[in-house]
C-alpha cells in the first residue's frame, strides 16, 4: 500500500498539485492510523493530508479511483457445474483457438490479468507512445484499443462465447449449465474491462514528459511574452500553477535547510574563549529566508504581459512570503494589494488590469515615485525587498533617481525586472542606466522562463 500511495502522490504532482515530502509522509502516517478497510475514511485521510487548495480537489477526485478503485467484485468460476460438466468445459476450451483459449480459460476460471499481460497488451496497443494527461476521450480510445488487443470488446466476446457454447453443446452439456457458464464469463469480462480501464488511466498519468505538449510548453516559455498571441498566452496561464508549484517546493526546501543554520565563525570563536580558542562548541547562525516584498509594477501597454505573470507568480507563492504589498502605475501609482487579499491570484490579476486602463506614451515612474514616497513609504523598511517591474522608460519625464536612492537606504535590497535587453538601456527615453547602479540585482524577464528564474532567485537569497 505504501508504494501505491507514493505512485498516487507522483500522479498528483504530475498534474499540477503541489505535494511536499512532509505532506507525503503525513499521508502515510494518517493511513497507519485509519487503516484501509473503510474506503471513504481512507479517501478523506488522503485528501486532508495531500490537498490544500479547492482548485486541486477535482484532480484528486479524478485520479483517486485509478489507484484505489474498488476493483469490482472478485472474478468467480461458474457455480453448480458437476464434475462431468467441468470436464466438458475443459475439453471445449482445448478446442478453441490459442488466443481465445487463454482468454476464455481466464474468464471461466475467474483469473485477473497479470501486470505482465497488461503491459504487453498496452505495448501492442501503442499506449506508451501516447501523450500523457487526463483527457477522457483519449483514455476511452486507448482502452478500446487495449480491449481489442486482448479480445475483450463486446463483439469479440460474443464470438468467443458462441464458439465456446457450440463446443459445450456438441459435448452434451445441459442448457442450464451452459447458461451458467455464459453469465459467469460475461460478469468476469466486465470486471476485466474495468481492470484494463484503470490500467490505461494510470499509464497515461505516468507517461514521461518528453511529449509534443511538453516541448511546446518549453518553446512558449522561452519566447518573448510580448510576441505571444492570445491562445498562446492562455496556454501559459494554465501552466503557471504547475510552474509555481515547483518554485514553492524549492523555496520550502531552502527554508527547512535554513532552520538548521550555518556555521558562524565569529560567534564560535567568541563563545570558545573559555576553552583557549579550541572550538569545542560550534555556534550556528539561523537564516530567515521568508522575504517581505513590496512590488511596483508598470502596467502600461508594453508591460502588461510581464506584469500579469509576475503578479500571479508572486501571489501564488504567498505562503513563502511574510508580507507582500503591490502597486501598479502608468502615470501615477495605485495600491492593488486589496484585490489579492480578496481573490485568488488568477482572478485578482484581471480585475487589477481592468481597473487601470492601458495607455501609450504616458508612463511616468518619476511622478509615481513621488506619490509612493508621500503615501506608501511605510511599506518599505529594512526587512523589505523592493521589486520594480518595468522597462525604465519615463517618456523624457524626470526619473526621480533621488527617490530611488532614498528607497535604497530604507530597503534591505532593490531588485529590478526589465523585459528589455541591456543593449537597449539608455536608448530613447530609457532611464535604466541611472536606475541600474542603485539595484542589488537586475534581471531580464522577456520570457516566462526568465521571469520564473528571477522569482526563484528572490527566494534563494537572504531576505
Amino acid at each position: 500500500m505504501d508504494s501505491r500511495i507514493v505512485e498516487f502522490v507522483s500522479a498528483l504532482r504530475s498534474n499540477g498539485v503541489r505535494v511536499s515530502l512532509a505532506e507525503s509522509v503525513d499521508s502515510l502516517k494518517a493511513i497507519e492510523v485509519v487503516g484501509v478497510l473503510e474506503r471513504d475514511v481512507f479517501k478523506h485521510a488522503l485528501k486532508s493530508t495531500l490537498i490544500k487548495e479547492p482548485a486541486d480537489v477535482p484532480v484528486f477526485e479524478q485520479i483517486f479511483p485509478l489507484y484505489f478503485g474498488s476493483g469490482g467484485p472478485d472474478m468467480q468460476p461458474p457455480h453448480g457445474l458437476t464434475k462431468e460438466q467441468q470436464q466438458m468445459l475443459e475439453r471445449a476450451l482445448d478446442e478453441l483457438r490459442q488466443q481465445l483459449q487463454e482468454l476464455m480459460r481466464m474468464l471461466t476460471q475467474g483469473q485477473r490479468l497479470s501486470d505482465e499481460q497488461l503491459r504487453e497488451a498496452a505495448r501492442k496497443a501503442g499506449i506508451s507512445r501516447q501523450m500523457r494527461g487526463m483527457n477522457q476521450t483519449v483514455r476511452d480510445w486507448l482502452t478500446e484499443r487495449m480491449l481489442r488487443q486482448l479480445g475483450l470488446t463486446p463483439e469479440q466476446l460474443r464470438d468467443a462465447l458462441e464458439a465456446l457454447m457450440k463446443q459445450l453443446k456438441q459435448q452434451g452439456m445441459e442448457r442450464q449449465a451452459r447458461q451458467e457458464v455464459s453469465e459467469t464469463v460475461q460478469q468476469n469480462a466486465d470486471i476485466m474491462r474495468e481492470q484494463v480501464s484503470r490500467f490505461v488511466g494510470q499509464s497515461m498519468l505516468n507517461q514521461p514528459n518528453d511529449t509534443p505538449h511538453r516541448r511546446r510548453i518549453d518553446d512558449l516559455m522561452n519566447r518573448p511574452l510580448s510576441s505571444l498571441n492570445e491562445a498562446e498566452t492562455a496556454e501559459l496561464r494554465n501552466h503557471v500553477r504547475r510552474l509555481v508549484a515547483r518554485l514553492r517546493s524549492r523555496a520550502a526546501l531552502r527554508m527547512r535547510r535554513a532552520r538548521q543554520g550555518y556555521f558562524d565563525a565569529k560567534s564560535t570563536i567568541r563563545h570558545n574563549q573559555r576553552y583557549a580558542g579550541v572550538p569545542l562548541e560550534i555556534r550556528l547562525r539561523k537564516r530567515h529566508l521568508k522575504p517581505k516584498l513590496t512590488v511596483i509594477v508598470d502596467v502600461s501597454t508594453s508591460m502588461r504581459p510581464v506584469a500579469e505573470f509576475m503578479l500571479q507568480m508572486v501571489y501564488e507563492m504567498q505562503d513563502q512570503v511574510s508580507k507582500a504589498r503591490s502597486f501598479a502605475f502608468i502615470d501615477d501609482i495605485h495600491d492593488i494589494s486589496q484585490p489579492f487579499n480578496e481573490h485568488r491570484p488568477e482572478d485578482a490579476v484581471p480585475l487589477v488590469l481592468h481597473s487601470i486602463p492601458p495607455g501609450h506614451y504616458n508612463t511616468d515612474l518619476g511622478n509615481s515615485l513621488v506619490t509612493f514616497t508621500k503615501t506608501f513609504l511605510d511599506t518599505v523598511d529594512r526587512r523589505t525587498t523592493l521589486i520594480f517591474v518595468g522597462d525604465g522608460r519615463n517618456n523624457y519625464n524626470n526619473p526621480r533617481v533621488d527617490l530611488v536612492q532614498m528607497l535604497k537606504r530604507r530597503a534591505r535590497r532593490i531588485v529590478w525586472m526589465n523585459p528589455e535587453p541591456p543593449y537597449m538601456w539608455g536608448q530613447g527615453d530609457s532611464d535604466m542606466p541611472a536606475y541600474a547602479p542603485l539595484c542589488d540585482a537586475v534581471h531580464q524577464v522577456a520570457t516566462l522562463q526568465q521571469l520564473a528564474d528571477a522569482v526563484d532567485d528572490l527566494f534563494q537569497r537572504r531576505a
